[in-house]
């Protein structure tokens, strides 16, 4: 989220401020390849039809194929059966957050609300072991009425008193949502017929601007979409008008990856303006001020990111060095900028804002990174990592700048910010490992008290095993960290069944967690258990994610088969004993695993992947992860991306081990093609393939927790016979 003031209104001189980016002149540009000669004589193209009779028709055979093979295993049931008690328990902790009515709110799914249902309670019921819920939303009682596949995908309620919500529901899961007005009080949909709020399903961005107006990114006209297949252009919207009466107020351009509103406000509700938010790319931005004069662009780096309003400052986090301002990458800083001194120059036509200059607030040591930011009332709560290890540090300002304080959680844990009251100075915090079930606090950062108000219950048996991390070096002699969860009478003899997970990507940090799942269906059951931090994450800050960018990609896998190896030196497994699993953009890892190194690896399970390399910006989402990985359309560029391609790199004769691929039809992200076409083309070339496409459940492979039980029970089950038999 990018919370910008709306006191910086357009100037000339406020937007001479916006660092130039000169053009490479050194070299001509390349001509761009015809987006459909890429990949033209692909023999499985019409797998690209999402729902097309033909493509599902070979899913539903495939899965015919898959489930007999896992679930005729005599011990897939007891698997699923834990994976779903695990999942649908009911004394599972429940989330909450605050809201502006003096009550606490909570999403929650069982094997009685399957589609889940969204609810509230107070903060002193849900202190107590069994808290009275009072129901807002029921999705299955819902989704009965409309006969409909609705997934719950959140609330965004009007500030300060959140009564008035968007309530978004998607049709099984996809991306693309249908928007609705409901009434907290009332705990009804506000009638459409009487001025509601509906959007109708697609890729949209949206907020309140007020109780009467919307801000709302989304497909106007048919085809008005970016190429990445979202929303560039932004309008409000009154109520009782319709799509066609809304007023435009921003428009981006279709190379852009998508515009986003954003209103900001005090902690009382107030509005201090309206930003439209222009992705350029995924990894690049450009924030506009929305004003009486049109939309001024605000003077931050392209890679830069606004993190929050606190006490009158401007909190950013940069992506880039800001060498002006003496600013480097990793550095969370503010722009000091008093409202009212603001107004008064814009009204009278002074140009920028007296303080209007950037101010280091935090700066990361080489083995530290910003992972998250919010604020309270009147404080900044910054967690970081620490060698991969949580922290939380608190940030007040007064006269003499910003001081800091430390709060005083658990060490050598993940710790999450949660929601933050605007009331006041607490907010919730979560502590957890992976052997240690998730506590849930309630943290003061005025005073820095703390409260554990929740702990989770133990779902597997910890007590056999050990968290240990250590360093493998990379093929360049970077040291790349890992978390081993292994047994603690392991014997170094190479016969340990052993789990590689890693991300490696979109500088995503993968840091210490509980699964109950996990734990349950493969750490009980003597199994090992590894993430590697490989670049291409955010572990330590935005240079670890941009060592691994585009021409670079391949250190991320480096380092992936670094880490693997580390674990065979070290006697802890073997290849025979070795699987590894990805999804998504971990998902291109495994198939980079599988044609590069498959020596390594009994058994690889691929997630939702991304595959086909030199057409995945043409399919799904893809466009917009350009800046990830680079251009197919531009000849050095896919030169570079053919080289890890795993799809055109599949050849026959090679010592590949039966892979398991997943994927959802309703995956409106990244594609189902990536994993029907690797499926395909490998059993075209001869080798076993397991391969299971859910039907709904969107990226996540999975609508509900029956859904997500037999997919995680699918996967263990794998596991186990490639390398625990």
């Amino acid at each position: 989220m990018r919370n910008l003031l709306f006191a910086l209104l357009a100037s000339t001189s406020l937007m001479t401020l916006t660092p130039a980016i000169a053009a490479d002149t050194t070299k001509p540009a390349e001509a761009r390849t015809p987006l459909a000669e890429l990949g033209r004589d692909d023999p499985y193209l019409w797998m690209e039809e999402i729902e097309g009779t033909r493509a599902l028709d070979w899913a539903k055979a495939q899965n015919g194929k898959t489930l007999p093979v896992l679930q005729g295993d005599a011990r897939y049931a007891g698997l699923e059966a834990q994976a779903l008690a695990i999942l649908n328990a009911k004394d599972r902790v429940p989330g909450v957050s605050f809201a502006g009515d003096g009550f606490l709110r909570n999403f929650w799914q069982d094997k009685d609300h399957v589609r889940g249902v969204w609810r509230k309670t107070t903060l002193e019921s849900y202190r107590t072991a069994e808290p009275a819920w009072e129901t807002l939303l029921d999705i299955d009682a819902l989704s009965k009425a409309e006969n409909a596949n609705w997934v719950f995908k959140g609330a965004s309620c009007l500030a300060p008193d959140d009564t008035r919500c968007l309530v978004t529901l998607s049709n099984g899961g996809k991306d693309a949502v249908t928007v609705r007005e409901f009434d907290t009080t009332t705990k009804r949909f506000v009638d459409p017929a009487k001025g509601g709020f509906v959007l109708p399903e697609g890729k949209q961005n949206y907020t309140w601007l007020d109780k009467d107006t919307l801000l709302v990114a989304r497909e106007w006209t048919p085809g008005e979409l970016t190429k990445s297949g979202y929303a560039y252009v932004l309008k409000t919207l009154k109520r009782g008008q319709t799509l066609d009466q809304a007023q435009e107020v921003y428009r981006g351009t279709e190379t852009d990856v998508s515009v986003s509103p954003y209103v900001l406000r005090d902690p009382d509700g107030k509005v201090m303006g309206v930003i439209a938010h222009r992705g350029v790319t995924f990894f690049e931005s450009e924030d506009y001020l929305i004003t009486p004069m049109g939309p001024a662009r605000l003077p931050f780096p392209a890679k830069s990111s606004i993190q929050t309003y606190v006490d009158g400052r401007l909190v950013f986090l940069l992506e880039q060095d800001w060498p002006e301002h003496g600013l480097k990458v990793g550095d969370l800083a503010e722009y000091n900028i008093d409202p009212l001194t603001v107004d008064a120059h814009a009204s009278l036509g002074h140009g920028k804002p007296a303080g209007a200059k950037p101010q280091l607030i935090f700066r990361p040591t080489a083995k530290q990174s910003v992972e998250s930011v919010t604020n309270t009332r009147g404080k900044l709560v910054v967690a970081i990592l620490d060698n991969v290890k949580g922290a939380t540090l608190v940030f007040s300002h007064g006269a003499k700048g910003w001081s800091q304080q430390k709060l005083d959680l658990p060490a050598n844990s993940s710790i999450g910010l949660g929601s933050a009251s605007e009331k006041d100075d607490r907010l919730f915090v979560t502590v957890t490992g992976y052997l240690t079930p998730t506590t849930y606090w309630i943290a003061d950062a005025a005073t820095l008290k703390l409260e554990q108000v929740k702990a989770s219950p133990a779902r597997f048996d910890a007590s056999t095993h050990v968290v240990e991390q250590f360093e493998a070096t990379s093929k360049d002699g970077v040291k790349v960290p890992y978390f081993i969860v292994r047994p603690k009478d392991v014997k170094y003899d190479g016969k340990a069944p052993t789990l590689l997970y890693a991300y490696g990507g979109f500088q995503v940090s993968m840091t210490p967690s509980y699964s109950g799942v996990m734990g349950k269906l493969w750490l009980e059951r003597g199994g090992t258990y590894v993430v590697a931090n490989i670049r291409g994450g955010g572990e330590f800050g935005p240079a670890w994610h941009e060592a691994a960018l585009k021409e670079n990609r391949q250190k991320a896998y480096d380092d992936f088969f670094a880490v693997s190896q580390d674990l065979i030196a070290r006697k802890i497994t073997s290849p025979r004993r070795l699987g590894v699993m990805g999804g998504s953009n971990g998902g291109l890892l495994m198939g980079v695993a599988l044609t590069q190194r498959p020596e390594l690896y009994n058994a690889i399970v691929v997630q939702v992947p991304l595959f086909d390399m030199i057409r995945y910006s043409q399919i799904g989402a893809g466009a917009s992860w350009v800046g990830e990985y680079g251009d197919p359309a531009i000849p050095s560029e896919r030169a570079v991306i053919a080289k890890y391609d795993p799809y055109s790199n599949l050849k026959a004769g090679q010592k590949y081990p039966e892979v398991f691929i997943e994927t959802s039809t309703k995956d409106d992200r990244v594609h189902p093609a990536h994993a029907r076409k690797a499926a395909a083309k490998l059993e075209a070339l001869g080798y076993p393939v397991l391969y299971y496409e859910n039907v709904d459940g969107g990226h996540a492979a999975s609508a509900n927790l029956a859904e997500t039980a037999r997919r995680q029970a699918l996967e263990f089950i794998y596991l186990t016979r490639k390398l625990m038999d």
